[in-house]
């Protein structure tokens, strides 16, 4: 299976969590393939013959991932809720500095931690390139979102789902502007068409596909390009009325939760990592 399974014991039952982390990698796969390898192991993993051999309670299990893993358990949760004909769903999704949209490159946290260390924004644009086996001679055109000008018809549809002028609380938009071009390159769409693919960005999914979301966790982080994805996720899933956790750290940076072990056991990693654990512990 291309995926971790945590799992808690409660007398004689287990609780899990499947994280995202062993899928396809590039180059040797691009998108849509972990997306694939994503939907096939939790469905794989949610049959009763399978659970029963783990010893899962099948009311208590929780899809999540950090980072790319985040973007993988937001999409497959987006699709199993659309599944009419799966018996067994998750319980929860937990989301730690998820990436979840390709459409804005200039939301406030990727102009404010444009040049942040372990993940500055040209090496988030590039691991998008990657990921869509595109071509880097685009990543400029990205970078001030051309590909989503207002002449791109194709982008128009999304642009109200990526709102953050009025998905983001004030102390989050700060006094940064949207970085909206009137004339772009619709070609860039073309090219890459999956820029604008729900599976590879699940914050551009409508609103009846949201209404179907499980109890939601997100964690986002100050000084990450990320942080506004989850955080303006959590405000869409809120507004579609489920029931979300935004557990934000002021003081913590990207993919922080791994450096929780000597010689690198950082603060910043054990307290989003123990935070993380209490919400699983009090909701699954």
């Amino acid at each position: 299976m291309n995926n971790s399974k945590e799992r808690y014991s409660e007398g004689n039952k287990c609780v899990s969590s499947l994280f995202f982390s062993r899928y396809r990698l590039v180059p040797e796969v691009c998108f849509p393939e972990q997306f694939y390898d994503a939907v096939r192991a939790t469905k794989h993993f949610l049959q009763p013959d399978v659970l029963a051999e783990y010893s899962v309670d099948p009311s208590r299990i929780a899809i999540s991932g950090d980072s790319a893993g985040g973007n993988l358990a937001a999409a497959v949760c987006q699709q199993l809720s659309k599944d009419e004909h799966l018996a067994i769903r998750p319980k929860l999704q937990a989301l730690i500095y998820p990436v979840l949209q390709a459409f804005d490159f200039n939301t406030p946290s990727y102009q404010q931690n444009m040049n942040m260390p372990v993940l500055p924004r040209y090496v988030m644009i590039n691991y998008w390139i990657d990921y869509f086996n595109g071509n880097y001679d685009l990543a400029h055109s990205l970078l001030i979102n051309n590909h989503t000008a207002l002449d791109v018809s194709q982008a128009l549809s999304f642009r109200g789902h990526l709102n953050w002028t009025s998905l983001l609380p004030s102390s989050f938009k700060k006094n940064y502007k949207p970085v909206i071009q009137t004339t772009g390159k619709a070609e860039i769409i073309q090219e890459i068409p999956a820029l604008l693919d729900v599976r590879a960005a699940p914050l551009l999914a409508d609103n009846e596909t949201l209404q179907l979301q499980p109890k939601t966790y997100v964690l986002t982080c100050e000084n990450d390009v990320l942080r506004d994805d989850g955080v303006m996720y959590a405000k869409r899933l809120e507004n579609a009325g489920v029931e979300v956790t935004l557990d934000h750290f002021d003081d913590c940076f990207h993919g922080c939760m791994i450096f929780t072990i000597w010689p690198t056991d950082f603060s910043a990693g054990i307290q989003t990592r123990n935070s993380y654990i209490k919400w699983l512990d009090e909701n699954l």
